[in-house]
């Protein structure tokens, strides 16, 4: 079963998020920060991390790098999921390193079969 970490602040976000993903069979974990999503990410080893970009403190680009610049995560794929859809941010995001960028409100099509391969291009 592919374990996802979900990563947002807001916890009505991690709980929709969770509900979608585990009714499509996928194994879920949470955090609420960029840092508790590092400590998660080394301890759990997730197959994919979907995390969100604005959060407090560390915010999502700065985590998503700091897991890419970590050798026991940098091979986990990270998706992007946030309301900034500007092609500025997408960058942003593609310069931190990650593998995927899906906008809120999420389309669960867009963001599973983002899930489904990016997890097997990492298998």
């Amino acid at each position: 079963m592919t374990r996802v970490l979900v990563v947002d602040d807001l916890e009505v976000n991690v709980l929709l998020l969770k509900a979608k993903l585990s009714a499509a069979n996928y194994s879920v974990l949470c955090a609420e920060s960029g840092a508790r999503a590092i400590e998660t990410a080394r301890t759990e080893h997730p197959d994919i991390i979907l995390l969100d970009v604005m959060m407090p403190g560390m915010d999502g680009y700065q985590a998503c790098k700091i897991l890419k610049d970590t050798p026991e995560t940098s091979g986990i794929p990270v998706v992007m999921v946030t309301a900034l859809d500007g092609e500025a941010d997408r960058e942003a995001g593609l310069r931190a390193g990650a593998d995927g960028y899906v906008t809120k409100p999420v389309n669960d099509k867009v963001l599973f079969r983002q899930i489904e391969e990016l997890t097997q291009a990492a298998a």
